[in-house]
């Protein structure tokens, strides 16, 4: 395959993961209003989920183990790291959302994105500690037999339906009555709390959605590079998808979607490819934060609703007619 496409077949499948963690996030953070500094944390354990339930316990070529390894078949691990992901994301709602609002909220979050770093990282039978695991079977290749050049561009049609199939549901549960709860929570808990909603169950109810969508994410992505390790899911990654939807336009999917463009690959996949500087082989990765902290500040100084900003639901305007037409009215009718 020339190598010029398989460059925009890789960007092609990263782009689709992007779109899928964004838009949990803008679920969370842009529609409920919920600050989770540890989004990726979700996406590292569905990434986990997902390698170790499709490999074996032990792998007969290194001699790893894992806790896990059940050599289950696709689809049941991607769906399992979803679904891991979700449940942890009830656990630290239950700590976070609980009692806690906006800073004491997102500072409960990082310090267990910290707690789960730290005991992944070290702790070695879990998921193989820093070195983290690899060999994941890439899914499907094997029942179709197909080569490696013609199964990448399999594997990038399956993670789009699997995008498109999430951002149908994503529509429809931002654009449902649940959606707007969630917003009307977003703007004033308070009062969504006067009006007798359960502001409590419906962050709940988000924040596990979100993060299934952030593990499913993290297991495309295992299942497309067949491996994962914790450089890939330092506290720089869940700045970069917040930039994305700041960009983009936060509670606005379609803007979730452009950010994810924008930010995650143009901007920091693509730029990978850029040849470095002679004595500086560090450059290029700064420049490359730095250019995406300025068009964060950029874009909240000058249209900080974001280029594709959330639609505001807009209701008939009522006409009232004047007391006096009303009584003339009525005298015409009786005369």
């Amino acid at each position: 395959m020339d190598a010029t496409i398989a460059y925009l077949l890789t960007l092609a499948v990263y782009y689709f993961i992007f779109n899928i963690q964004t838009w949990g996030l803008n679920l969370q953070f842009g529609v409920a209003g919920i600050l989770n500094f540890a989004y990726i944390i979700f996406f590292a354990v569905g990434a986990y989920i997902t390698g170790t339930f499709a490999l074996p316990h032990a792998d007969p070529f290194s001699g790893q183990t894992y806790f896990f390894g059940f050599a289950l078949p696709f689809p049941i691990p991607l769906i399992a790291g979803g679904l891991v992901a979700a449940a942890l994301g009830l656990l630290v709602g239950v700590i976070a959302l609980k009692r806690l609002r906006s800073d004491y909220m997102a500072i409960v979050t990082v310090s267990v994105g910290a707690i789960v770093y730290d005991i992944i990282g070290n702790y070695f039978p879990l998921f193989n500690g820093q070195d983290g695991i690899s060999g994941v079977p890439f899914p499907l290749q094997t029942r179709l037999g197909l080569d490696y050049n013609t199964y990448q561009w399999f594997f990038m049609g399956l993670a789009g339906v699997i995008m498109l199939i999430l951002f149908l549901i994503i529509q429809r549960i931002t654009h449902s009555p649940f959606g707007r709860t969630l917003r009307s929570i977003r703007e004033d808990q308070d009062v969504s709390e006067a009006f007798g909603k359960d502001t409590f169950r419906y962050r709940m109810i988000a924040m596990a959605i979100g993060c299934f969508y952030a593990g499913v994410a993290g297991g495309l992505l295992i299942e497309y590079i067949s491996a994962f390790n914790p450089s890939g899911w330092t506290a720089g990654e869940t700045f970069v998808l917040f930039a994305a939807l700041i960009i983009g336009g936060r509670g606005n999917n379609w803007g979730a979607a452009l950010g994810a463009l924008l930010v995650p690959v143009i901007f920091q996949e693509a730029t990978r490819y850029l040849p470095q500087f002679p004595n500086s082989d560090t450059l290029v990765p700064a420049l490359r934060n730095v250019v995406v902290g300025v068009l964060l500040i950029v874009t909240l100084w000058f249209r900080p609703q974001g280029l594709l900003p959330e639609r505001k639901a807009k209701f008939p305007k009522v006409q009232l007619d004047a007391p006096e037409n009303k009584q003339e009215e009525a005298d015409v009718a009786l005369g």
